[in-house]
């Protein structure tokens, strides 16, 4: 049987653009079967899924809804989550090579330590361990440390608990290429190459603020090309 990846994309109301570019770029690029999801936090609500109190700080509608992607799909096999504030230029067949791993999950660990005091729409920015580390997530839904993401705990546990996934161990925790979530305006560009997938982690080309960020004109491509439906790339 041809392989199957469940995609999960952080979904806000202020940013729909940007997960429909974001959900467009990984589909046409994509080599094998692939369904994409809206983590919608209104629907996970009336789905009684998410009641957390809605908190002030945090920067979208998906802070913490995210952390219930394993229920989402049972907690059974494997399924990947990003935020909707990314540019995919590759294949994501690529990261099907992780999915043999005993490991809960799969994430760039980055040192991210921003010196701009807001970012996106004038959202502050904050700083803390392993900043970015959950916002591109290839969970191994049915391992035991991802098992515990159950609603009771995602609706309940501290930020750092969820972000810095002190749901698993250290060894649990498996590292992918920085390619995979390549930081606009942090991380270093690759030499000879683009990355597989920009974050546009500050604010991308969709923002009034943000027209000129790096890859913004490849972001701007990608929209033209879903407004007019190119055809796939394979």
């Amino acid at each position: 049987m041809e392989p199957h990846l469940r995609i999960f994309i952080g979904w806000d109301a202020r940013e729909p653009e940007a997960f429909e570019v974001a959900q467009f770029s990984l589909e046409r690029r994509a080599s094998i079967p692939i369904s994409v999801t809206a983590i919608k936090q209104a629907e996970l609500r009336a789905r009684r899924l998410y009641w957390r109190d809605r908190d002030p700080l945090a920067a979208t509608e998906f802070t913490y809804s995210r952390f219930l992607t394993p229920a989402l799909v049972g907690y059974s096999g494997w399924a990947l989550y990003c935020d909707c504030d990314f540019l995919w230029l590759a294949d994501v067949a690529e990261l099907m090579q992780y999915i043999e791993s005993p490991r809960a999950v799969f994430c760039v660990q980055h040192d991210h330590k921003p010196t701009e005091s807001t970012k996106m729409d004038g959202v502050a920015q904050t700083l803390y361990p392993r900043k970015n580390w959950s916002s591109l997530m290839l969970l191994n839904c049915g391992h035991p440390a991802v098992k515990r993401l159950t609603p009771e705990i995602v609706n309940a546990a501290t930020g750092a608990y969820l972000h810095r996934m002190q749901w698993a161990s250290d060894e649990e925790i498996g590292a992918l290429p920085s390619e995979w979530n390549w930081l606009e305006g942090w991380s270093e560009k690759p030499v000879g190459r683009t990355p597989k997938a920009v974050h546009f982690t500050r604010g991308g080309p969709w923002l009034a603020n943000w027209q000129f960020v790096d890859y913004a004109e490849s972001w701007r491509s990608e929209r033209e090309a879903m407004r007019s439906q190119s055809a796939p790339l394979k």
